[in-house]
């Protein structure tokens, strides 16, 4: 039965059930599910979810849990041995279809020596589980075409925190967060996995005994803040610190600031460094510089039509930006002799928004050179005029110490203007 719109309670099956999904939210099929739950000593929140997902017609394809040394050791004994096997027993009992999930299924929460962590308690031991936790995700949701199931249920407090944060982080439409409950007195016993569809009488609290057919397991499902779009894209595809993406989150939420440093040939977008192109930089500081000024949104160029007024607007930031290399100069000076036309126009904002939507994901936008919605387009830098300044960067440490001060160049690195 459903107890409200996010929990249903279920209890041990007298009938049959049909298995499947639907569709992705664009319509694609779904080609894995996948349930991830967090243990510590009690691995029954593994077959607990799992019997409760399956009466909502939702069987993962496979299953991976994330805890401790002691904790793999107790899910491969308890869950995955030739007896008692519960997991198995359950895929009995229940006719699921074949699930992977074995012992590579288990991953371990390692140290800084590399070792399976034991207990987390320290600190030191909060990082590591925190790190790993957030990889699993990460990784789990690379595939587009997969559905994510996380559940909170088991572990340390702390580690289903870091689970939820780290769904919050990544997850997708199509992903769901959840909590399983299960009826007393079946909750503190540690023979009971599931409610069975036959009787077994199991041993409870205070030496009394208990029928596991009458037990209720409740799935709580949570609904939460996806982030994911606001990450930068580097952030998704690698695996960064659980601290570096609550750090990339929290810019993403806070009030945007743009400072150039046209010496240094880059931007600070929030807490981001971007390095521009001299192209690409000239043709954004022109949008900076009129919302410093207050001035109004501008047309575009016309296609195939050059106009020198656009020409000299950008050459002004170029003479800025490039100083002393008069060859430089001069060679664009040439290509822009008759003016700037509508194709040189787009060819620079559509490079220009690709290089920052790569570097900040979803908090591009409020950064990209808006069209004003409506035609004609007039084009302009929406943030707030005090959002805006330019000044002398701090200097960053380089990769070799452990920064990033690689340029992203334009067509292998030829800043050339087209003619």
């Amino acid at each position: 039965m459903v107890a409200d719109d996010l929990a249903w309670t279920v209890a041990a099956p007298r009938q049959g059930h049909q298995h499947g999904t639907g569709p992705l939210p664009g319509g694609k099929p779904v080609t894995r599910r996948i349930l991830l739950c967090v243990t510590g000593l009690s691995p029954q929140v593994v077959t607990e979810t799992l019997y409760a997902l399956a009466h909502r017609q939702w069987i993962p394809t496979e299953i991976h849990v994330i805890t401790t040394a002691e904790g793999k050791r107790r899910a491969e004994l308890a869950l995955l041995s030739g007896d008692p096997g519960w997991f198995h027993r359950l895929r009995k009992d229940l006719d699921l279809p074949p699930i992977a999930f074995d012992a590579r299924h288990i991953h371990c929460i390692e140290g800084a020596d590399g070792r399976a962590l034991d207990d987390i308690r320290t600190p030191d031991d909060n990082e590591h589980a925190a790190d790993v936790i957030t990889e699993q995700v990460r990784r789990l949701t690379e595939d587009p075409e997969t559905e994510l199931h996380v559940s909170i249920a088991g572990g340390r407090k702390t580690m289903g925190f870091y689970l939820g944060y780290a769904l919050s982080l990544f997850g997708r439409p199509q992903d769901r967060l959840s909590h399983v409950l299960v009826s007393e007195p079946f909750e503190s016993s540690w023979e009971f996995f599931y409610p069975t569809p036959y009787s077994r009488v199991i041993g409870i609290r205070n030496q009394s005994l208990a029928d596991t057919r009458d037990a209720e397991v409740t799935l709580a499902e949570i609904p939460f803040v996806r982030m994911r779009d606001g990450l930068d894209e580097g952030l998704l595809r690698n695996g960064a610190r659980f601290s570096e993406l609550v750090a990339a989150a929290q810019q993403a939420v806070l009030d945007p600031t743009l400072a150039i440093d046209l010496e240094c040939q880059s931007i600070e977008a929030g807490a981001q460094r971007v390095r521009l192109p001299p192209r690409l930089l000239a043709f954004y500081s022109l949008f900076a510089r009129r919302r410093l000024e207050e001035k109004q949104p501008l047309t575009a160029p016309d296609k195939n039509v050059p106009d020198p007024a656009w020409a000299e607007r950008f050459l002004n930031e170029y003479r800025r930006i490039r100083g002393g290399e008069l060859d430089d100069i001069e060679r664009t000076e040439r290509a822009l002799a008759n003016g700037m036309d509508g194709d040189y126009f787009s060819e620079c904002k559509s490079k220009l928004h690709r290089i920052l939507q790569q570097k900040l994901g979803g908090a591009a936008k409020r950064y990209l050179i808006d069209d004003g919605g409506e035609r004609p387009r007039r084009y302009s830098l929406s943030l707030p005029r005090d959002a805006v300044c330019y000044r002398k960067l701090a200097d960053r440490p380089g990769p070799a110490d452990g920064g990033d001060n690689t340029d992203i160049e334009e067509n292998g690195g030829d800043d050339e203007a087209p003619t």
